[in-house]
């Protein structure tokens, strides 16, 4: 049987044996009764990690950006977010639809948005226009490659919006990952902005769940928006359990991806008909581009025949992620299974641990 290799998410990875654990010994209560001791304990641990007085569990980051959006803007205001963004490509229009806002991408080529940039993108007053209500921020930035916001890029974006009077929400979903590329604490990337959400399930490996910090005014704001859109939970505990441990016990495995995507990155450069800027990655993520006639879905199809699952960006565009359930040896299969696919030398024998 031909192994797979899981590279279409870092929403793949299984919980570990510690948050299994955790998960059935963990003292509950009633969390819409905000009675839960494991997810204040969670809730208290997370809003010191990144330097806000408060936060909240969430099942989602689609839910954690949205309460955040709702809890920061009035419906008719715009709100600024690059074009490529994941609250504007992949959260189903909640914005719009449930908070009246209208989004404003503002193109750029890595995800990096600059401070005039958005300045000159601020609405001036005019009873025709929307006005500026919010500026949105993504770290790491997912269908620009994984790229990252360095801390004073963060800061100089935030002073722009304070300055015109208005918050800036980070989509932090892997925020983690962004500073252990980075190599600092990931407050330098969170403490110019007014809220952050970052996602407990993916690279840090918990099973569900988001947080959104902010200020103690903010997360009781958001609490109620959680509630209308459904994300009170009960004696979910035993979620924030395993998110106690990603926090604890994952942050720094972190840096394994990045070298593998890294390895992948490098070992399918060259191939025919398929196109790879190594510098766009930055953290666990290898973006890759079809030349036509070769579309992404045919060459998914192809790979996946050969056992390497992975994701499609565009019609031309692909992404591979790397995460905790991939190992070393599973990236060098990868490599040979595709390079072989394309006629290209293999360089060691084809293995996978899984």
């Amino acid at each position: 049987m031909t192994p797979l290799v899981e590279l279409r998410s870092d929403t793949f990875t299984l919980p570990t044996e510690s948050m299994r654990r955790a998960m059935a010994a963990a003292e509950v209560g009633d969390d819409v009764w905000d009675e839960d001791p494991t997810i204040h304990r969670l809730q208290e641990r997370a809003a010191e990690m990144v330097g806000k007085e408060a936060s909240l569990f969430v099942p989602s980051g689609t839910m954690g950006n949205l309460c955040a959006l709702l809890s920061h803007t009035e419906p008719g205001e715009e709100v600024l977010v690059e074009g490529e963004s994941h609250i504007f490509h992949s959260e189903v229009a909640g914005a719009s639809v449930v908070g009246g806002l209208q989004l404003r991408p503002l193109e750029t080529p890595d995800g990096r948005m600059q401070p005039e940039q958005v300045r000159a993108a601020i609405r001036e007053p005019d009873i025709h226009q929307p006005p500026t209500g919010l500026l949105c921020l993504e770290n790491t930035h997912n269908r620009r490659g994984g790229t990252c916001l360095s801390g004073a890029q963060t800061e100089a974006l935030s002073a722009v919006a304070h300055d015109a009077g208005f918050p800036v929400h980070l989509d932090g979903a892997r925020v983690f990952n962004a500073a252990v590329a980075l190599g600092v604490d990931v407050r330098q990337l969170t403490g110019p902005v007014d809220s952050v959400m970052f996602c407990l399930s993916k690279g840090l490996s918990a099973p569900v769940g988001s947080m959104l910090a902010g200020s103690r005014d903010f997360i009781e704001r958001s609490r109620r928006m959680r509630k209308m859109l459904g994300g009170g939970m009960r004696q979910a505990g035993v979620l924030a359990a395993a998110g106690l441990c990603a926090l604890e016990e994952m942050v720094d495995r972190l840096a394994d991806d990045h070298r593998n995507a890294r390895r992948l990155g490098e070992g399918l450069q060259g191939l025919p008909g398929i196109a790879i800027d190594l510098a766009r990655v930055e953290t666990n993520m290898v973006f890759g581009d079809c030349q036509p006639p070769l579309t992404a879905a045919a060459f998914i199809e192809r790979c996946r025949e050969a056992g390497v699952l992975l994701d499609q960006a565009s019609l031309y565009r692909w992404r591979m992620v790397t995460h905790r359930g991939v190992a070393a040896a599973d990236v060098d299969y990868a490599i040979e299974a595709v390079r072989r696919l394309f006629g290209a030398p293999a360089t060691a024998p084809l293995r996978a641990t899984g």
